[in-house]
Protein backbone atom coordinates (compact mmCIF):
# COMPACT_ATOMS: atom_id res chain seq x y z
CA UNK A 1 0.00 0.00 0.00
CA UNK A 2 1.56 3.28 -1.05
CA UNK A 3 1.15 6.75 0.41
CA UNK A 4 -1.49 7.77 -2.17
CA UNK A 5 -3.66 4.76 -1.22
CA UNK A 6 -3.46 5.59 2.50
CA UNK A 7 -4.36 9.23 1.86
CA UNK A 8 -7.26 8.10 -0.32
CA UNK A 9 -8.54 5.90 2.51
CA UNK A 10 -8.16 8.74 5.02
CA UNK A 11 -10.18 11.07 2.80
CA UNK A 12 -12.83 8.43 1.99
CA UNK A 13 -13.49 7.89 5.72
CA UNK A 14 -13.41 11.66 6.47
CA UNK A 15 -10.28 11.15 8.58
CA UNK A 16 -8.42 13.88 6.68
CA UNK A 17 -9.93 17.30 7.41
CA UNK A 18 -9.08 20.77 6.17
CA UNK A 19 -9.76 24.00 8.08
CA UNK A 20 -8.26 25.71 11.17
CA UNK A 21 -7.37 23.28 13.94
CA UNK A 22 -5.83 23.38 17.41
CA UNK A 23 -3.50 20.37 17.47
CA UNK A 24 -2.76 18.38 20.65
CA UNK A 25 0.74 19.91 20.54
CA UNK A 26 -0.83 23.36 21.07
CA UNK A 27 0.09 24.42 17.53
CA UNK A 28 -2.42 25.48 14.90
CA UNK A 29 -2.77 23.69 11.57
CA UNK A 30 -4.61 23.93 8.26
CA UNK A 31 -5.33 20.23 8.18
CA UNK A 32 -6.11 17.58 10.76
CA UNK A 33 -5.85 13.82 10.54
CA UNK A 34 -8.28 12.00 12.81
CA UNK A 35 -7.25 8.37 12.28
CA UNK A 36 -10.05 7.19 14.56
CA UNK A 37 -12.45 7.85 11.68
CA UNK A 38 -10.50 5.36 9.53
CA UNK A 39 -9.88 2.92 12.38
CA UNK A 40 -13.58 2.64 13.23
CA UNK A 41 -13.68 0.15 10.36
CA UNK A 42 -11.86 -3.02 11.48
CA UNK A 43 -11.05 -4.06 7.92
CA UNK A 44 -9.39 -0.66 7.33
CA UNK A 45 -7.40 -0.97 10.59
CA UNK A 46 -6.28 -4.45 9.59
CA UNK A 47 -5.25 -3.34 6.11
CA UNK A 48 -3.25 -0.23 7.07
CA UNK A 49 -1.56 -1.96 10.01
CA UNK A 50 -0.63 -4.89 7.79
CA UNK A 51 1.02 -2.42 5.40
CA UNK A 52 2.77 -0.75 8.34
CA UNK A 53 4.02 -4.13 9.62
CA UNK A 54 5.36 -4.95 6.18
CA UNK A 55 7.22 -1.62 6.09
CA UNK A 56 9.22 -2.48 9.24
CA UNK A 57 12.75 -3.86 8.89
CA UNK A 58 12.67 -7.66 9.08
CA UNK A 59 15.23 -7.91 11.88
CA UNK A 60 13.09 -5.74 14.15
CA UNK A 61 9.95 -7.75 13.46
CA UNK A 62 11.70 -10.99 14.38
CA UNK A 63 12.98 -9.84 17.77
CA UNK A 64 9.96 -7.98 19.12
CA UNK A 65 8.39 -8.85 22.45
CA UNK A 66 5.53 -6.39 22.01
CA UNK A 67 4.03 -3.18 20.71
CA UNK A 68 3.11 -0.33 23.07
CA UNK A 69 0.82 2.55 22.20
CA UNK A 70 0.04 5.70 24.15
CA UNK A 71 -3.63 5.95 25.09
CA UNK A 72 -5.76 6.95 23.35
CA UNK A 73 -4.53 7.44 19.79
CA UNK A 74 -2.01 4.61 19.78
CA UNK A 75 -4.18 1.91 21.33
CA UNK A 76 -5.84 0.54 18.20
CA UNK A 77 -2.63 0.84 16.17
CA UNK A 78 -0.64 -0.99 18.87
CA UNK A 79 -3.21 -3.76 19.14
CA UNK A 80 -3.60 -4.36 15.40
CA UNK A 81 0.11 -3.98 14.66
CA UNK A 82 0.88 -6.47 17.44
CA UNK A 83 -1.68 -8.86 15.97
CA UNK A 84 -0.03 -8.56 12.56
CA UNK A 85 3.41 -9.20 14.10
CA UNK A 86 2.31 -12.03 16.40
CA UNK A 87 3.35 -10.30 19.65
CA UNK A 88 1.51 -8.79 22.58
CA UNK A 89 -0.03 -5.36 22.24
CA UNK A 90 -0.38 -3.10 25.27
CA UNK A 91 -0.90 0.57 26.00
CA UNK A 92 0.45 3.19 28.35
CA UNK A 93 -1.99 5.62 29.92
CA UNK A 94 -1.71 8.77 31.92
CA UNK A 95 -1.89 8.64 35.69
CA UNK A 96 -1.30 11.86 37.63
CA UNK A 97 -0.22 13.49 34.35
CA UNK A 98 2.49 10.96 33.42
CA UNK A 99 2.38 7.85 31.23
CA UNK A 100 2.56 4.53 33.04
CA UNK A 101 1.78 0.87 32.41
CA UNK A 102 -1.30 -0.15 34.35
CA UNK A 103 -3.91 -2.94 34.25
CA UNK A 104 -1.26 -5.57 34.92
CA UNK A 105 0.67 -4.77 31.75
CA UNK A 106 4.38 -5.39 32.11
CA UNK A 107 7.57 -5.70 30.15
CA UNK A 108 10.88 -7.11 31.30
CA UNK A 109 14.26 -5.39 31.14
CA UNK A 110 15.85 -6.29 27.81
CA UNK A 111 12.52 -6.79 26.01
CA UNK A 112 12.53 -5.32 22.53
CA UNK A 113 9.42 -3.28 21.73
CA UNK A 114 7.99 -0.99 19.14
CA UNK A 115 5.97 2.09 20.12
CA UNK A 116 2.92 2.69 17.92
CA UNK A 117 0.91 5.87 17.33
CA UNK A 118 -1.72 6.98 14.86
CA UNK A 119 -0.41 10.48 14.01
CA UNK A 120 2.84 12.19 14.98
CA UNK A 121 3.15 15.96 14.85
CA UNK A 122 5.80 16.77 17.44
CA UNK A 123 5.95 13.29 18.98
CA UNK A 124 5.36 14.52 22.53
CA UNK A 125 3.28 11.56 23.74
CA UNK A 126 5.50 9.04 21.99
CA UNK A 127 8.65 10.54 23.54
CA UNK A 128 7.06 10.22 26.99
CA UNK A 129 6.27 6.54 26.36
CA UNK A 130 9.78 5.88 25.00
CA UNK A 131 11.24 7.49 28.15
CA UNK A 132 8.97 5.39 30.39
CA UNK A 133 9.98 2.16 28.67
CA UNK A 134 13.70 2.92 28.59
CA UNK A 135 13.60 3.76 32.31
CA UNK A 136 12.40 0.18 32.86
CA UNK A 137 15.29 -1.27 30.84
CA UNK A 138 13.14 -1.99 27.79
CA UNK A 139 14.79 -1.63 24.38
CA UNK A 140 12.67 0.59 22.12
CA UNK A 141 13.62 -0.33 18.56
CA UNK A 142 11.50 2.32 16.91
CA UNK A 143 8.21 4.12 16.55
CA UNK A 144 5.63 3.14 13.95
CA UNK A 145 2.80 5.45 12.94
CA UNK A 146 0.23 5.71 10.21
CA UNK A 147 0.81 9.42 9.57
CA UNK A 148 3.95 11.46 10.21
CA UNK A 149 2.82 15.05 9.85
CA UNK A 150 6.24 16.32 10.97
CA UNK A 151 7.67 15.53 7.54
CA UNK A 152 10.36 13.41 9.20
CA UNK A 153 11.51 16.17 11.57
CA UNK A 154 10.11 14.75 14.84
CA UNK A 155 13.05 13.89 17.08
CA UNK A 156 12.10 10.74 18.97
CA UNK A 157 15.52 9.29 19.81
CA UNK A 158 14.65 6.10 17.91
CA UNK A 159 13.89 5.35 14.23
CA UNK A 160 10.47 6.43 12.93
CA UNK A 161 8.53 4.32 10.43
CA UNK A 162 5.35 5.69 8.83
CA UNK A 163 2.97 4.85 6.02
CA UNK A 164 2.43 8.51 5.14
CA UNK A 165 4.55 11.61 5.50
CA UNK A 166 2.42 14.74 5.42
CA UNK A 167 4.60 17.76 6.15
CA UNK A 168 1.52 19.86 6.88
CA UNK A 169 2.07 23.44 7.93
CA UNK A 170 1.69 24.20 11.61
CA UNK A 171 1.93 27.51 13.44
CA UNK A 172 2.11 28.99 16.90
CA UNK A 173 -1.01 31.00 17.75
CA UNK A 174 0.97 34.23 17.40
CA UNK A 175 2.11 33.46 13.83
CA UNK A 176 -1.05 31.68 12.58
CA UNK A 177 -2.39 33.22 9.33
CA UNK A 178 -5.74 31.51 9.90
CA UNK A 179 -6.15 33.35 13.22
CA UNK A 180 -5.28 36.63 11.51
CA UNK A 181 -8.00 35.96 8.92
CA UNK A 182 -10.47 35.31 11.75
CA UNK A 183 -11.19 31.70 10.78
CA UNK A 184 -12.86 29.76 13.62
CA UNK A 185 -10.50 27.49 15.55
CA UNK A 186 -11.69 23.88 15.89
CA UNK A 187 -10.40 21.63 18.70
CA UNK A 188 -10.65 18.06 17.39
CA UNK A 189 -9.16 14.94 18.90
CA UNK A 190 -9.37 12.97 22.10
CA UNK A 191 -7.70 15.46 24.44
CA UNK A 192 -9.57 18.57 23.42
CA UNK A 193 -13.17 17.79 22.49
CA UNK A 194 -15.53 20.66 23.26
CA UNK A 195 -17.75 19.99 26.25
Amino acid sequence: MDQAEVISRLKATEAFLEGHFLLSSGLHGEAYVQCAKLLQYPQQAESVCQALAEALPKVERETLAGVVGPALGGMIIAYELARQLGVKGIFAEREAGAFTLRRGFSLSPGDSVLVAEDVITTGGSVKEVVTLLKAGGVEVVGVACLVDRSGGTAELGVPLYSLVQLPLKKYTAAECPLCRRGEPLVKPGSRSQPG
